[in-house]
């Protein structure tokens, strides 16, 4: 089966992107999938080349587009001033972040006719946009933060919150902007770190409680639930992506996978995970970030639609502590994504 793997990007998570794709390549099972390796620079030109490794960019790449032929679905690759044709089967986007878990990337692969792994053009949407996520979360009954929005150039009153409020980019990914402001006064400041990333400004009240996560696969009613993760902090808040050097762990914070939360809370993440997912209208794979109270109440954080599969990531964790290894997991995902592409 031939697989193009989309890597890279436009967005601030460039970087975990390639450590993303690097684990796919190290996993891939070479007797069952034929990988092409699509690399998008920071600046969004494509390129086949050998693989998502350090200076990719440097090595053997010739430039790609996706074919808009939906007769002949696959790459055009230049060489000597021709455009060759390579058929592809299925394309995997490792891609995080605006521009590839937004939707973008998956409105172009439908305009391509290629099946992909992962949720479609408006789940992708919808779970990029907390805010919105939520008001559709709520609607299904299921526990969000109070929040607030503003969009470029409007105000927030700072009279209106309860604080700590966590000020955050609405359509962004990882922890990149986000800020926790403990009263009126830093509140202005951390909306202005915010639409650094994103126009449109989300915040919510502080939930007290533990964060715990759930890795969901699977498509419709059919969903594999993950082990359960809770992130031990020492001081601060949980930053993913944020560290010098996350391989070798956090300043602040640690993943328990399992989680060490009692037996039935488990089993309600598990199922409010589902939950979400469901109303969202996700498919193929996401991670649901959410919070444990006190009194056992589960409250949506975030979805992440493609989330980071590095070797320190949360969703390979979840994954492997509930006996499905790395390389099963790519075969289930291409499983699925070619069953969606079939109705």
């Amino acid at each position: 089966m031939k697989i193009g793997i989309l890597f890279g990007g436009s967005s601030e998570e460039h970087p975990i992107s390639l450590k993303s794709a690097r684990q796919v390549a190290l996993n891939l099972d070479p007797k069952k999938y034929e990988p092409y390796y699509i690399g998008i620079t920071k600046d969004g030109a494509w390129k086949l080349c050998d693989g998502p490794w350090e200076d990719w960019e440097d090595g053997n790449c010739r430039p790609a587009v996706l074919s808009p032929d939906r007769s002949t679905p696959g790459l055009l690759v230049l060489e000597q001033g021709r455009y060759e044709t390579i058929r592809l089967d299925l394309v995997l986007p490792v891609l995080h972040g605006k521009l590839g878990e937004d939707g973008a990337i998956q409105g172009l692969l439908e305009l391509s006719g290629l099946p992909y792994v992962g949720c479609d053009v408006q789940s992708s949407a919808l779970c990029m946009d907390k805010s919105l996520a939520y008001v559709v979360a709520r609607s299904a009954g299921i526990a969000t933060p109070a929040f607030w929005t503003a969009v470029a150039k409007e105000d927030i009153d700072p009279d209106q919150l309860s604080y700590p409020v966590f000020v955050k980019p609405a359509r962004s990914g990882s922890s990149f902007g986000v800020s926790k402001v403990s009263g009126k006064a830093e509140l202005l400041d951390a909306v202005e770190v915010a639409r650094q990333f994103d126009s449109k400004v989300l915040v919510e009240e502080a939930v007290i409680g533990s964060e715990v996560g759930c890795a969901i696969l699977g498509n419709d009613g059919d969903l594999i639930a993950g082990e359960v993760d809770r992130i031990a902090l020492s001081h601060g808040f949980f930053r993913i992506h944020q560290e010098a050097t996350p391989e070798s762990g956090s300043d602040n914070s640690t993943p328990i996978v399992p989680a060490d939360i009692p037996a039935e809370s488990r089993l309600l993440v598990q199922k409010t995970a589902k939950a979400i997912y469901r109303a969202l209208g996700c498919s193929g794979l996401a991670r649901v970030d959410m919070f444990l109270t006190d009194d056992g109440t589960v409250v949506l954080n975030e979805v992440n639609t493609l989330p980071g599969l590095t070797s320190y990531s949360r969703y390979p964790r979840m994954m492997a502590a509930a006996a499905m290894p790395f390389p099963e997991m790519i075969d289930r995902l291409v499983a699925l994504a070619l069953t969606r592409s079939r109705r």
